[in-house]
């Protein structure tokens, strides 16, 4: 908020069942490129560093307090009924507050904390003590305006004439608004309607009849403005997120060869001159570095991958999976909650789990680490230079020292020294003739 604004306190309504989803989820924990719905609405009013951040939910909300129970005071509205009735559950959270309130929807993942710059400004510049922010998107409720623009009421399709039909600024719902006036205009609205409840939309009625000024800005952006209620509109969301996502990496030095066919969560950091192939999937809070070549259908799962890496095609950074500098990791190779060192390679059909590994260590195609004994995981240990050969199973835990080798085709179950070549396998036995004699020969 700028130094002229007031005080802010943001209110999110989240307390709706999203029947429409069909889900034992609570809708604002759908995911939309990664982040929970909700995390998108709190990261856009963190970004105006309001003074207080309360999310009203309703009795089946467990679990959205316990994902963002740091981010938040969180409110119960016991009984449904209505958007008014909603915001008057922060009533006593917000009673000795004397600046503005935004109110926020805790199911509109797209609204951007650039917009609701605009909206503060707005209403510091105008001085209204009121501003809804509409859009030209499909909304329930139409923005009446009269002479010189001056807005005179908000009317729902329902109720409007042909004329009103036609007007395409709607209602997206979010208002900021003087606490006096929120809390006076939400006192004179009584619930003697069809559906027997408060509307916030009221307020706009009580401070217009009043005299309150009352502003309206209308968002650049109107996809902004979508609510997502059915997991149609949850894909929709998800690819608006991933094609800003994708234009801000370009913007910022990224090469994307096929943004269409290119999938990056909005956690996701990557650094300058980095070059991601088509069919890529990066999620979760992956950071990528400078220079990182990422080859068609690789799938980073909240990983960290240092400058000059080159990934793939076809390979797979299971979670907490750290890569250093100049990691070379192939095709068909996996590596899951591990640390590779500078300049590791391991170029193809090899599987590296739960290890730690020094620089420049080498694995060859369809070397495994065994780290799972049916009870437990166990970590291996591979030092700095040493190569392990194709086909070889280093059985967890154990440690592969500086500099040592294991042979191909090798199970290795105890520490290799430094320097040392580990050989674990079978005398090879010929048997002479077997064609010749084995059964069913034609």
């Amino acid at each position: 908020m700028g130094a002229a604004s007031r005080e802010l306190a943001v209110v999110v309504l989240a307390a709706g069942q999203g029947t429409r989803m069909k889900s034992d989820r609570n809708k604002v924990l759908h995911e939309v490129a990664g982040r929970p719905m909700l995390g998108h609405v709190l990261a856009a009013a963190e970004s105006l560093e309001p003074s207080r951040l309360a999310v009203v939910v309703g009795n089946d909300a467990d679990e959205v307090r316990e994902a963002f129970a740091r981010r938040a005071t969180f409110l119960l509205q016991a009984e449904r009924r209505g958007t008014g009735h909603a915001v008057l559950q922060a009533q006593d959270f917000l009673a000795d507050f004397r600046g503005d309130v935004l109110v926020l929807y805790g199911d509109t993942p797209l609204l951007r904390g650039e917009t609701l710059e605009r909206l503060a400004a707005h209403k510091t510049t105008t001085g209204a003590e009121l501003v809804i922010l509409t859009g030209h998107w499909p909304l329930p409720g139409r923005i009446v305006r009269g002479p010189g623009g001056r807005v005179e009421r908000i009317v729902e399709m329902t109720d409007a004439t042909p004329e009103e039909q036609q007007i395409e600024e709607g209602n997206t719902g979010v208002y900021l608004v003087d606490a006096e006036l929120l809390w006076k205009g939400l006192a004179q609205v009584d619930d003697r309607n069809a559906q027997g409840e408060i509307y916030i939309t009221d307020v706009v009625g009580y401070a217009i009849a009043h005299g309150r000024p009352v502003e309206a800005l209308v968002m650049e952006d109107p996809e902004e403005a979508m609510g997502v209620n059915t997991r149609a509109e949850l894909a929709q969301a998800s690819a608006a997120v991933r094609r800003r996502t994708n234009e801000r990496l370009m913007a910022e030095g990224v090469t994307l060869i096929d943004p269409a066919t290119t999938y990056v969560d909005a956690g996701v950091t990557i650094g300058r001159d980095s070059v991601l192939e088509p069919g890529c999937v990066i999620s979760g809070d992956s950071v990528l570095g400078e220079r990182v070549r990422v080859k068609a259908h690789c799938v980073i799962e909240s990983s960290r991958v240092g400058d000059d890496c080159v990934l793939g095609p076809m390979a797979h950074l299971r979670p907490d999976s750290v890569l250093e500098q100049g990691v070379r990791i192939g095709n068909f190779v996996e590596v899951k909650n591990s640390h590779l060192g500078e300049g590791v390679k391991a170029d193809h059909l090899a599987y590296i789990g739960d290890a730690d590994v020094g620089a420049g260590a080498a694995f060859g195609c369809g070397a495994i680490t065994v780290n799972y004994d049916w009870q437990a995981k166990h970590r291996t240990r591979v030092g700095a230079g040493a190569t392990i050969g194709c086909n070889a199973n280093l059985i967890a835990p154990v440690t592969v020292e500086k500099d040592a080798a294991v042979a191909a085709g090798s199970t290795v179950t105890g520490d290799v020294p430094e320097g040392a070549l580990a050989v674990a396998r079978g005398k090879q036995r010929n048997v002479e003739g077997w064609r010749e004699r084995r059964p069913g020969k034609k």
